[in-house]
């Protein structure tokens, strides 16, 4: 039997609370989401952007959680008032830890967590390629000992707090994500990590709806080195163009190690070549002087690139270099990421290349290159359905009117686009290329499913609000045979979105 996540005496202490009803000596993990609760499970009953959890803390004790996290004041209040829970509804005994503010509570408990961990940890952020660097490093450094890493992409103000109070005090290493889309919200996401290893994977014009300028979010990103714990090590993107910049905070932030990755030829961990195919990648890397040569089971230069700072982190923090370049054979897309999906249309089948999930101008360009390698059939086309990308400000039009040369360069046949947005690339495009225009996905959907043909590579891709992912589910309805899986991620039960930069 497995050694449990945390002792009830150990909630109690790291977060000061009451105890009621009939506790368990401990618990085995920790949860929001009163629907897919274990029995060994704490439910922490967070405020939502939608829901509070205190209305499925009777859910959550039905479907067998071990105890539930709540606060006083919702318990005290009557069942009048939205997202209230009257002590009446429970029974008598039910388990409860009761605290001032669960969110808090959950912050308390998650520098807990950091404070009793003997491993080694790295945090992430970003503009693009967060969660593919973070899933990545939890393959590499899983040849080498236990790892902890974030869920999907838990990592906002309460994402990483949940992640990190996850964090078993056996693991070896931890890996987490954290994202922002205004300055000053990381800040106190690092100091609750306290990393040994700070990557930034890229900086790239990502909200620019709340930022002046590129130089701007590259110093909101750099708030990572906040949190670097004394002889920490910083990990930039030695091809970026705010390399010297962030190189610069870092230091004066007194980051003792501050190592660069790219195809530079300063780069600490360098890119000699590589090999793209259209479903892997072979590479060639020289990580601090020693040459290596691996496989990554996902295709795109992106991931390529970004696997040098997996192989540099992995190294930094002690794990077997060979052993984490190896593991990296197993990569795979994560879900509305560029995950493959087989189409069975009439006459044969179609490639579906679901990029759903996220979309800026970066992560645009290396989808449409992905896009760009896909095979097609003989009379196959290769068909790009692109959503608004979101967040960018009075850059907008512009930055989505310049898709149109990335389109051109990567052999795209047909072009489908939706929302406000995308009207500036759909004016930009040449008759040839236009598949067809909407106001929004819903009204584009119809039109995508009915044009897809044998032999097609269809890629979809916009922002989450954009609401690109029903898409993919109707063709996967209409095409895909019957045991194939959901792309689209489930929403915890408090509907609260990650930061997508």
């Amino acid at each position: 039997m497995s050694a449990p996540l945390w002792t009830v005496d150990a909630l109690v202490a790291a977060m000061r609370a009451e105890r009621a009803g009939t506790l368990p000596a401990a618990i085995g993990g920790i949860s929001i989401d009163s629907r897919s609760i274990a029995p060994d499970q704490a439910f922490f009953a967070i405020k939502g952007d939608t829901h509070d959890g205190h209305a499925f803390v009777r859910a959550a004790l039905e479907n067998g959680a071990g105890l539930a996290v709540v606060a006083r004041d919702k318990l005290a209040l009557g069942p009048a008032e939205s997202g209230t829970l009257e002590r009446g509804e429970l029974p008598a005994d039910a388990p409860l830890l009761i605290v001032p503010d669960v969110l808090d509570s959950l912050r308390d408990l998650a520098a807990a967590a950091r404070a009793r961990s003997r491993g080694k940890i790295v945090a992430v952020t970003g503009s693009v390629g967060k969660t593919s660097t973070k899933e990545a490093l939890r393959l590499a450094l899983s040849r080498d000992g236990e790892v902890h890493a974030s869920v999907a992409s838990f990592n906002n103000h309460w994402g990483v707090p949940l992640s990190l109070a996850r964090l078993p005090e056996s693991a070896r290493y931890g890996v987490f994500e954290i994202g922002m889309n205004h300055a000053g919200e990381i800040t106190p996401l690092t100091r609750l990590v306290r990393p040994d290893v700070a990557i930034i994977t890229t900086i790239a014009p990502v909200h620019l709806e709340f930022f002046n300028s590129v130089e701007e979010i590259a110093d909101a990103k750099a708030e990572i080195f906040l949190g670097l714990v004394p002889g920490g090590a910083a990990v930039l993107n030695r091809d970026n163009a705010q390399f010297a910049r962030l190189a610069q905070t870092a230091a004066a932030a007194g980051v003792g190690r501050i190592v660069g990755f790219g195809e530079h030829a300063e780069a600490d961990a360098r890119l000699l070549r590589c090999a793209l195919a259209p479903e892997a990648s072979t590479v060639e890397a020289e990580i601090f002087g020693n040459r290596v040569a691996y496989k990554i089971g996902a295709p795109g230069k992106h991931l390529v690139v970004n696997s040098l700072a997996v192989l540099a982190a992995a190294h930094l923090v002690g794990a077997d270099l060979a052993l984490a370049a190896l593991a990296l054979a197993e990569q795979a897309p994560a879900a509305g990421r560029g995950t493959r999906i087989e189409l069975a249309v009439p006459g044969g089948s179609a490639l579906l290349i679901d990029e759903s999930y996220n979309a800026n101008p970066l992560s645009m360009r290396a989808a449409l290159a992905l896009l760009g390698q896909a095979p097609i059939g003989a009379r196959g086309r290769r068909i790009a359905v692109l959503g608004d990308m979101l967040e960018l400000g009075a850059a907008g039009a512009d930055l989505h009117r310049e898709l149109a040369g990335p389109i051109r360069e990567n052999a795209t046949d047909l072009v489908y686009c939706s929302g406000p947005l995308m009207a500036a690339l759909w004016e930009a495009l040449p008759s040839a290329c236009r598949g067809g225009y909407a106001k929004d996905a819903a009204t584009l959907e119809p039109e995508v499913v009915a044009a897809v043909r044998s032999g097609d590579a269809v890629m979809i891709k916009g922002s989450f609000g954009s609401r690109m992912g029903p898409i993919v589910k109707a063709l996967m309805r209409r095409y895909a045979a019957p045991a194939a899986p959901d792309p689209v991620p489930d929403r915890v039960q408090v509907q609260m979105k990650a930061q997508q930069g």
